[in-house]
């Protein structure tokens, strides 16, 4: 639990109200009872704020005037809480030392974590403070930043590099072979060896069942802070730039550069050997076929309709080359009748 001017004094913001609040865990408006933090990021919410029960809430100075109970006044609530959380919910500490059913070929400092099973190649490098989960695999050669966290049954493939303070989730793939074939006369494919690498930077989270190709020459390269969602796939000889953040199931293909402080929205996909510049946003479901050379927010998709709607138009797009046609004609025959 912590006091008010202790999390203001730790955090920033001003403080309106008893200094000496106790708080012991964060809250939604809704869900707050007394003790708790809550916090208002969205103004449309502002009238739960009358009805709501926390000890304190942090807001935004243009809602300070809104309650009488203490308050935290901060330019990004939202942010705020997130550290807030941060302090009422540390990482979970890990005893150092290597569990006797795990299989290690490479020096491990004294303050490393290795769980049940896990398995380390020769010549791998462990930075201090690493946690290697149960059931993990980790390749020759790879190395692995200080404080970096890899869950359970995660595979880091040879050569693979991962920074400092990475946290890497269950069932990830690290340096996997990418989609390299090269095509036969007869229709048969030859395997074009994968040799490049895959390198990522620090404080990067890669979430549940994500995988990440290596490189087939080249590197795969994953930039400083960027945030992975679960069940994503990251295509050979991809560069992500830093601080970009990827939601669930998106797929991105070979040898395209994505640009720093983009936002992939889920179950986007974006085609191979395009150039997405920074600060892009490219909403849910949207199929990115070729490169965005501006900033800004990008949407191709068709909102749901109902089925039989959904067949009229399509049968509508089905004739869109006519229809042009048959405009054009029109126009071109309205421009011969112009009077002079």
């Amino acid at each position: 639990m912590f006091r008010l001017e202790e999390l203001v004094a730790r955090l920033g913001g001003e403080l309106v109200g008893d200094p000496a609040t106790v708080v012991r865990r964060v809250a939604t408006l809704d869900q707050a009872g007394e003790g708790d933090l809550a916090f208002l990021a969205n103004p449309k919410y502002q009238s739960r704020l009358s009805g709501c029960r926390a000890s304190a809430v942090i807001v935004a100075p243009a809602a300070r005037s809104l309650s009488d109970r203490p308050l935290i006044v901060t330019k990004d609530p939202y942010a705020y809480f997130a550290r807030v959380a941060q302090l009422f919910n540390p990482p979970e500490a890990f005893a150092p030392g290597v569990h006797a059913t795990a299989s290690v070929a490479s020096p491990v400092p004294s303050s490393v974590s290795v769980g049940a099973g896990a398995s380390i190649e020769a010549d791998v490098t462990l930075g201090e403070g690493v946690v290697i989960g149960p059931g993990c695999r980790i390749g020759r050669g790879a190395s692995i930043g200080v404080r970096t966290r890899l869950h359970a049954n995660v595979s880091i493939y040879s050569g693979c590099v991962l920074g400092t303070d990475c946290i890497v989730h269950s069932g990830a793939v690290i340096g996997s072979d990418g989609f390299g074939f090269a095509r036969e006369r007869d229709g048969s494919w030859i395997k074009i060896p994968q040799v490049g690498r895959v390198v990522i930077g620090d404080d990067v989270e890669i979430g549940a069942n994500t995988t990440i190709d290596r490189g087939a020459l080249d590197d795969t390269v994953i930039g400083k802070g960027v945030k992975l969602d679960n069940q994503i796939q990251i295509g050979h000889n991809v560069r992500v730039g830093d601080y970009t953040a990827i939601a669930g199931c998106v797929g991105v293909a070979g040898s395209t550069t994505i640009g720093a402080r983009c936002m992939i929205g889920g179950q986007a996909g974006i085609i191979g050997h395009l150039n997405i510049v920074d600060d892009v946003v490219v909403s849910a479901g949207t199929l990115v076929t070729k490169s965005i050379v501006r900033p800004g927010v990008y949407t191709a998709n068709l909102p749901v309709q109902g089925h039989a709607d959904w067949v009229k138009n399509f049968a509508h797009l089905r004739h869109l080359d006519a229809l042009v046609d048959r405009i054009r004609a029109l126009e071109q025959r309205l421009e011969e009748h112009k009077p002079e």
